[in-house]
């Protein structure tokens, strides 16, 4: 099955409502996509990869090996085989504060980052767009106090010896809003649920960006647009590089279906009918609208 793929240099001109169509398919029907042409400079990409592999090696390798994950895989339990951590970008970094990592590479990352978040605001305004609602819902729902939060898991997936012993990553949700993932460019693993089984995520090629939804894009968009079920499978030949970058609400926003994508409810049947008798041959979306405000009504009353 083809992955799909969101070509943004097509959002301007003739191709416009073909491609908005394929994002929402995208959301709608897998809950992952790739995305061709974002914007973001390839030379900070290669670098960004360049820097965290060399970190790996340097400061994470060996005693990712010498670990009790490593040493016990023969019992393995639950477990992941990774070695990976976590940097805040917003609405505070935490990145001076993460042991080892170069002046360089922390540099590179902000660099990152900042190009990052803005791929990230566009993708939620042309999901947004496509919902039928305002084009910057999405991010003022993620807005707390301070503005949407940001966050990256820096993952390497070592060379495992008995990979069948071991899940990489095991399968699960994405808990927050959109993920960024600047992924291998040779060694596979992600594999995402579609249609009762697995397809398996290729490396990245020409700097594609690997985007996913999560949990509270199902809630906001009333169960649209799905949180996928995904795993990193082990793997014997070459280590797996995985950036992964979290759009996410603040820890204080305010999560809820958006009004306008839900159906209505508490009302009763008794007010439908009367609705419906009048408007039996009319199209049931203005019917439900109406209903909202009826039981709006209804429950202010109650109040």
């Amino acid at each position: 099955m083809e992955i799909p793929v969101i070509d943004l240099s097509q959002l301007e001109g003739e191709n416009r409502s073909k491609t908005m169509a394929l994002l929402h398919q995208a959301c709608e029907k897998w809950g992952f996509f790739q995305v061709e042409n974002h914007g973001l400079e390839k030379k900070l990409m290669d670098k960004v990869k360049q820097l965290v592999n060399a970190h790996y090696e340097e400061n994470l390798k060996e005693s990712f090996y010498e670990s009790e994950i490593a040493k016990g895989l023969m019992n393995k339990g639950d477990v992941d085989w990774e070695s990976s951590f976590f940097i805040w970008h917003r609405p505070t970094s935490n990145i001076n504060e993460i042991h080892n990592l170069s002046e360089n590479l922390r540099q590179i990352m902000d660099e990152y980052i900042a190009q990052l978040i803005q791929l990230a605001e566009k993708l939620s305004q042309l999901m947004s767009e496509n919902l039928g609602l305002d084009k910057d819902y999405i991010k003022e729902s993620f807005s707390g106090a301070k503005g949407p939060s940001v966050g990256t898991k820096v993952a390497k997936y070592p060379e495992c010896p008995r990979p069948e012993l071991v899940r990489g990553l095991r399968e699960h949700t994405d808990a927050g809003g959109i993920i960024l993932l600047l992924q291998d460019e040779h060694v596979p693993g992600l594999e995402f649920s579609n249609d009762g089984g697995w397809i398996k995520i290729p490396p990245s090629k020409n700097n594609t960006i690997f985007v996913n939804t999560g949990d509270q894009v199902e809630v906001l968009s009333n169960g649209r647009y799905k949180s996928t079920l995904h795993r990193v499978m082990a793997g014997k030949d070459g280590s797996r590089l995985s950036i992964a970058t979290f759009y996410n609400p603040a820890g204080d926003a305010i999560i809820s279906p958006a009004p306008k994508l839900s159906y209505p409810h508490n009302y009763t049947f008794q007010d439908y009918l009367k609705l419906y008798a009048t408007t039996k041959f009319s199209d049931k979306g203005p019917r439900f609208e109406a209903m909202k405000k009826i039981a709006n009504g209804h429950s202010s009353h109650g109040v």
